[in-house]
């Protein structure tokens, strides 16, 4: 601990004592902070888990199907099937307070006939190639949601770091540097008390002793008269 490098006086600890109830106040809140953080953040890690495992069966599956389609169609044909998508998807990107962390927040819509997603007629394409367009559409929210969810984790994780270091800084260094400050100059002023009433006695030993010269003085003088 270091102490503070202020004049013992008493202006001087009151002030101190103030920041350190400050100090203490805004430990306990963002201990507070940090920990609803944490709980919210641990939640959305195992929806994150449970979402990024989901997402990434539905891709293999899209993958694998794509992977068989382009082994029974030709290169150009299977091109020329996706060319021309039906839907397309419109995403607007906003943000919502979480413990003072904005985090995103996705809305998308999808223009287009959701009942036939398909664009190409069926004559000249694989069933491999339509397994993977659907699988691919049903998909797409989920991984809109998995962005925004892995987004709002990685800004979580970086205010829930900031609040550690923030409480640490006022646990081990603030708080103990002001206590250490305000015990001293506490001892200080105590030292300067005890200074200033051993004087006092020791003037009013003098001023008795002065007083107790003055009277016998003056009762010798009487007895010579």
């Amino acid at each position: 601990m270091a102490r503070l490098n202020v004049n013992p006086t008493r202006m001087e600890l009151t002030r101190l004592k103030k920041r350190l109830r400050t100090a203490q106040r805004g430990h306990k809140l963002l201990k507070d902070k940090r920990d609803e953080l944490m709980k919210q953040f641990l939640e959305m890690v195992r929806q994150n888990r449970a979402l990024r495992r989901a997402v990434e069966e539905k891709l293999m599956r899209a993958h694998g199907s794509f992977v068989l389609a382009a082994a029974a169609m030709s290169e150009e044909s299977l091109a020329e099937s996706l060319m021309c998508p039906r839907q397309t998807v419109s995403v607007e990107v906003s943000t919502r307070n979480v413990m003072s962390v904005n985090v995103p927040k996705f809305d998308f819509q999808m223009s287009g006939d959701r009942s036939d997603i398909y664009p190409y007629g069926f004559g000249f394409t694989s069933g491999e190639l339509d397994a993977a367009v659907f699988e691919l559409g049903s998909v797409l929210t989920e991984l809109l949601e998995l962005a925004q969810m892995e987004k709002a984790a990685e800004l979580m994780s970086d205010e829930i770091e900031k609040t550690r270091r923030r409480v640490n800084a006022l646990e081990y260094a603030t708080i103990p540097n002001l206590q250490e400050t305000i015990r001293y100059i506490t001892m200080k002023l105590e030292e300067n008390e005890r200074g200033n009433i051993t004087r006092l006695m020791k003037v009013k030993d003098m001023m008795i002793a002065e007083q107790i010269a003055a009277s016998r003085a003056r009762t010798e003088k009487a007895a010579g008269q």
